[in-house]
């Protein structure tokens, strides 16, 4: 079978190993380096997709994926302004709402807390609160009954527990005989949830949206409308879209924008992270640049031949890069396959390593994602085997170049 000149000497002298067991080493070893980079850019930029994922749905299952507020943080009738907004194909569900700050007491605890009322029939269209109870139900939340339901770490906080009786403190003021005086209002604790995000579980308390129309007389208002979308990330243009179908003085915003500082934390780190590995497969492709270089001095004396022979500058430029490509190939797919079985898998790899040492990485204890979460993306996989290719090929120029100016006359003087 016919192969061109280039490419069947640059194989024979990748696979050579009689003359310099050395330079086979250092092959092998660069193999192992690009193989080991790849790897762990890989695994790392997945494992940071799965926390970027889970902290969104984390996020995402208590927030709405849009919101709508009239003017004034103030929305009457709001059932027309959610039928108008749930015309729109990508919206699933609405629920109302009335927001506040308080201040819970309860047994001499006192502590900050965001109020929130709502609809337990409605609620569940559009959050997972429902999912994530404690004790309780969004059913206990019943009009006239003033029961509240509590994230875990604020009824910690305050030491209560169902049944209890906390007292909701509320920047508006009472004027009585006795001056003014703030307002206050009894609750019995009906329930408990574990969002799983410090944020919630501290400071949210959920109660019914007639009891907080009552408690901060909005008898006819509410805070707004939350919707959840079919594709949360279509939020923005969702967004504008409703802008020009509801008509009316709104306020519409999603979740892009009210978590923006957030998630561009995530997003600036997750780029943070790949330069750093980035530099792991680059040290590894440049110590390609060492082995094709001191290839080129072992070879000199056959390069000389070839020269003699006929070959030009470029074939033996063809040769080295040739040879350089294929280290480069193998490394990147070896690593490739590492990576993403590595990714794969690391829900059972990382229970293993646990056990064999005794202790938890992600303690639970300390960490609400006691598990590490891995999201491979195959766009990922083959930006870095490109980037890795690119590399690899960038490393063998100046080898081959090198090799490419050997004069015959000089290389053949001494043999």
């Amino acid at each position: 079978m016919f192969r061109p000149l280039q490419l069947f000497i640059g194989l024979r002298y990748t696979r050579a190993k009689r003359r310099n067991h050395f330079i086979s080493f250092i092959t092998l070893i660069s193999m192992l380096g690009i193989a080991l980079g790849v790897t762990a850019l890989i695994t790392v930029i997945s494992v940071m997709n799965g926390f970027e994922k889970e902290l969104r749905e984390r996020i995402l299952g208590m927030t709405s994926h849009a919101s709508i507020q009239g003017q004034g943080q103030n929305l009457q009738g709001w059932q027309a302004v959610a039928a108008a907004a749930g015309q729109h194909p990508d919206v699933v569900g609405y629920a109302p709402y009335i927001q506040a700050e308080g201040m819970l007491s309860y047994n001499q605890q006192v502590n900050g807390s965001l109020v929130r009322g709502i609809l337990p029939a409605e609620e569940p269209k559009v959050s997972e609160v429902g999912d994530k109870m404690i004790f309780g139900e969004l059913e206990n939340l019943i009009p006239g009954e003033f029961g509240i339901i509590l994230g875990k770490d604020l009824a910690r906080m305050l030491n209560a527990f169902q049944g209890d009786k906390v007292t909701l403190i509320i920047p508006q003021a009472n004027v009585t005989p006795a001056g003014i005086l703030p307002r206050m209002r009894r609750f019995t604790v009906v329930g408990v949830f574990e969002a799983g995000m410090y944020e919630y579980d501290s400071t949210l308390a959920l109660i019914h949206i007639h009891d907080a129309q009552r408690l901060f007389r909005m008898p006819e208002q509410i805070t707004g409308v939350r919707l959840k979308l079919q594709d949360m990330f279509e939020a923005s243009q969702v967004t504008r879209d409703l802008i020009e179908m509801i008509p009316g003085q709104y306020f519409i915003s999603d979740w892009t924008r009210q978590h923006a500082n957030f998630f561009r934390a995530v997003k600036i780190e997750k780029i943070t992270m790949f330069v750093i590995l980035l530099l792991i497969v680059a040290v590894a492709a440049f110590n390609l640049v060492s082995t094709l270089v001191m290839a080129v001095v072992d070879k000199e004396a056959d390069i000389a031949i070839l020269r003699t022979f006929g070959a030009t500058p470029a074939m033996i430029m063809g040769v080295f890069v040739v040879q350089g490509t294929i280290i480069g190939v193998i490394g990147t797919l070896m690593g490739t396959v590492g990576g993403v079985l590595l990714a794969s898998n690391i829900d059972t790899i990382i229970p293993a390593i646990e056990h064999i040492i005794g202790t938890k990485i992600l303690s639970a204890e300390v960490y609400y994602i006691s598990e590490l979460p891995s999201d491979m993306k195959w766009s990922d996989v083959i930006a870095i085997s490109s980037i890795a290719l690119l590399l690899s090929l960038f490393a063998t120029l100046y080898p081959a170049w090198r090799g490419s100016r050997v004069q015959p006359a000089e290389a053949l003087r001494y043999e």
